[in-house]
């Protein structure tokens, strides 16, 4: 690196870093690399004791890597935007009492959910609690840090920068690490390791589909040999994304629950909905270690001083910040095009590459037809969602309901909306 690369320095701002999932995984990046010495990272969270546990970890992760990255906190997000070249939010309303009810409302009148976040009724009212908090955060980064990149990490990814593009003058990315959960899973049925797969996906964020599968040595198309062992595989593995597998010719991301969110069958690969239980227990174990590695009375565990394989933050950081034309596995970007057989006006998964003139989304060409028609069902979904959403309109938000197709009930929609509405109208407002 030269000298004057190395003296290039980015602010990082990150709103809802007493996220402890999300904030872990963005310390591995950030302070296994050298590349951003000098930078600052800004942690912002309304959660005082979440936001104190998450600035301590991070300068303890800091020194041990040598990261040399200059560490603030703050509860006010407006006085920590100025400045900023990379704004993250990781932010989620009350995130387990009210997705919760997303799930358990609608189940209670007839409609089966796999997850009730990304889709189906659950993923309508995310979307219209969450959607004027971000719009409250797109405009402080307009106002304050114009040409800041905006990477979201929160669901519903798609819904989010679908809104931004639409509605919102800020520069945005989504980033999920969908795409790897999928090549893990095909890596079991191919018994190969993940690093020797490459993947090349394309569609709605949970909802892509891989159009080319490759041996990363040698550049071979590892589908025949998918096709072949996955005849034979354990049925019990991943079901719904083989059924989609065998009918479509391309395989789903990234998961069958994530996937199943979409379709009214997709309670076919499970219906168990998220482990709030087991959620909130891995909470408590995890802030008691990360406690003892501030205090030192327990070791800093090996995962932590090791780049992580989720979100690519810091590589799109990287590449902005010191011009590398970074190649990012897979980012939600508006689609104006890049998937050309899906609406232009609706935020699609794609592969990236992010330099110093930005983020360049990679269009691996149509999708097969077949599959365009599936994702065209959900993207009418998406778009009356937001609209709902920006418009604080019951009126849509019911037509969002009657259009998705894990409603099979008008007498459930309209129970369900009338509910959730209730519980969730603290947060609806206009947001244009």
């Amino acid at each position: 690196m030269t000298k004057s690369a190395q003296n290039k320095t980015a602010k990082i701002v990150f709103i809802g870093a007493g996220s402890a999932a999300f904030g872990l995984s963005l310390f591995q990046d950030l302070f296994t690399t050298k590349k951003l010495a000098g930078c600052t990272l800004t942690l912002v969270d309304t959660n005082a004791e979440a936001l104190d546990r998450m600035a301590d970890l991070a300068g303890v992760l800091n020194r041990r890597g040598e990261a040399g990255i200059v560490i603030e906190k703050t509860t006010d997000r407006r006085a920590a935007l100025p400045g900023a070249d990379f704004v993250l939010n990781a932010v989620a309303i009350d995130r387990n009492r009210l997705w919760k009810l997303d799930f358990e409302v609608p189940k209670k009148y007839g409609i089966r959910q796999t997850l009730g976040e990304n889709g189906g009724p659950g993923g309508l009212f995310f979307t219209l609690r969450t959607l004027p908090l971000i719009f409250d955060f797109a405009r402080d980064v307009e106002e304050l840090c114009p040409n800041a990149l905006f990477i979201n990490l929160s669901n519903p990814e798609s819904r989010v920068v679908m809104a931004l593009g639409k509605y919102a003058k800020v520069k945005a990315l989504g980033l999920c690490h969908g795409i790897f959960l999928a090549r893990w899973f095909i890596a079991q049925i191919l018994g190969m390791t993940e690093p020797e797969i490459d993947v090349w996906g394309a569609g709605l964020n949970h909802f892509q589909w891989l159009m080319h599968i490759r041996e990363k040595a040698t550049g071979r198309d590892l589908y025949p040999l998918l096709r072949a062992r996955e005849a034979t595989h354990d049925p019990s593995f991943t079901p719904l994304a083989r059924r989609l597998f065998r009918a479509f010719g391309l395989w789903p991301t990234c998961s069958d629950d994530h996937t199943g969110e979409y379709l009214p069958y997709g309670w076919e690969g499970g219906e168990h909905g998220f482990d709030f239980d087991g959620d909130e227990r891995g909470r408590v174990i995890l802030k008691d270690l990360m406690d003892g590695v501030i205090d030192g009375t327990k070791p800093i565990p090996e995962d932590w001083t090791k780049p992580s394989w989720g979100e690519r933050v810091v590589a799109v950081a990287e590449g902005i910040l010191h011009n590398e034309k970074r190649f990012i596995e897979s980012g939600i970007v508006y689609n104006r095009g890049v998937i050309p057989n899906l609406p232009p006006d609706l935020a699609v998964e794609v592969p990236l590459l992010a330099d110093a003139a930005g983020i360049h989304p990679v269009s691996l060409g149509p999708l097969p037809d077949p599959i365009a028609k599936l994702l065209t069902v959900q993207a009418g979904v998406q778009q009356l969602a937001v609209e709902a959403a920006v418009r604080a309109s019951k009126e849509l938000a019911l037509e969002a309901l009657l259009i998705d197709p894990v409603v099979t009930s008008t007498d459930a929609a309209l129970k369900i909306l009338d509910e959730l509405w209730e519980v969730n109208k603290p947060y609806i407002r206009p947001c244009v």
